[in-house]
């Protein structure tokens, strides 16, 4: 039965409970937390790295490759790989089970803004596999999956992640930690667990860089209650994540789940069929498609449907601002469909009123 919550202080672990592996939650499955409109929850996640068969299966053995000690492998890590069971075809990824916010309905639009996120470890993995990647049939070099291991450094005060330059050698690149959830998704209004690969219209797994601690994903809800949920944590991901991974780490994350009802949402974001990302500079619309130039027609559709519903701009004039003053960004290439977001400037509107 689901816990009804009625206080800002709701926790969601991330034990096999409270998780599903390599599916996406669909209409049939139950809340396991019922919340408030502006809630915050708290959510612990769990890489996926370190589980799979072909890292054998064992997350401690698996780690003490790299010197990390038994005390220092997730308990919910290990928990998962006795406890749940997931298809050969499945995807890779632990998500998190539907949380509900109360009063959602199809039509409205579910806002999910990351308020914080907290290393769960000091270390995490960047791998190579399934044939998959942007130089799929290049690398890897030969048929074993490839994970490289990469750990958090301190460098003039800021934490770093660090990977070798060559294997088991003591010189290192190290590049900025971005820790955000790489899946973030509302239940899809269908009897079939989704994999948890693709992304889509219900958003899942769209890899968007730019939602760390202070960003926010819209998501138009599907089913009543919305059913949020996230997973796939990363520490750090360049736009594009061409491996096939970036570097996947565990976090909890504080979330806060905003109401926007139908007939706000039209005007603040026009006829929205797929996730709209936000941070505090910009508005994120997204294309998504197996084919990275229709993800890019795609993308700049939504933004044109965003620049005409907020600030009812003629859509031959949104066009030409597009091509003038927007970077059009490729989320990743590696998970089944492509996913392409754009980027634009809420300053370049300041003197412009919204049709709200």
């Amino acid at each position: 039965m689901a816990e009804t919550a009625t206080s800002t202080d709701v926790h969601l672990g991330s034990t096999p409970d409270d998780v599903l592996w390599g599916r996406l939650p669909s209409r049939t499955d139950a809340a396991v937390r019922t919340v408030d409109p502006g809630t915050v929850v708290t959510v612990d996640t769990v890489s996926h790295e370190g589980l799979l068969p072909d890292q054998g299966s064992d997350p401690v053995a698996f780690f003490a490759r790299y010197g990390v000690a038994r005390a220092d492998v997730l308990p919910d890590a290990v928990d998962i790989v006795r406890h749940l069971r997931r298809d050969a075809a499945d995807g890779p990824h632990v998500v998190s089970r539907p949380i509900a916010v109360d009063g959602a309905e199809p039509g409205d639009v579910l806002s999910v803004t990351v308020l914080a996120t907290e290393r769960r470890v000091p270390y995490g993995v960047v791998s190579n596999r399934h044939g998959r990647g942007a130089l799929a049939g290049e690398l890897p070099r030969g048929d074993a999956a490839v994970s490289v291991f990469a750990d958090v450094d301190t460098r003039d005060g800021v934490d770093v992640g660090r990977l070798p330059v060559v294997e088991g050698g003591p010189r290192v690149v190290t590049f900025p930690l971005r820790p955000f959830p790489g899946i973030v998704g509302v239940t899809v209004d269908a009897d079939e667990r989704p994999h948890s690969v693709p992304p889509g219209p219900h958003g899942g797994n769209v890899d968007i860089a730019l939602l760390t601690a202070g960003s926010t994903l819209h998501l138009p809800v599907q089913v009543a209650g919305a059913g949020v949920y996230v997973g796939d944590p990363h520490f750090a991901q360049g736009d594009g994540e061409v491996a096939l991974t970036a570097m996947e780490a565990s976090l909890r994350l504080t979330l806060r789940l905003d109401l926007v009802p139908q007939s706000v949402a039209v005007t603040r974001f026009g006829a929205l069929v797929g996730p709209l990302a936000e941070t505090t500079e910009f508005l994120v619309p997204t294309g998504i498609d197996a084919d990275l130039d229709e993800a890019v027609r795609r993308c700049v559709r939504a933004a044109l449907t965003l620049l005409r519903a907020r600030w009812g701009v003629e859509e031959h004039l949104a066009y030409a601002y597009l091509s003038a003053a927007t970077d059009f960004r490729i989320s990743q290439v590696v998970d089944l469909v492509c996913g392409v977001h754009a980027t634009v400037r809420k300053a370049d509107f300041a003197a412009v009123p919204t049709c709200a």
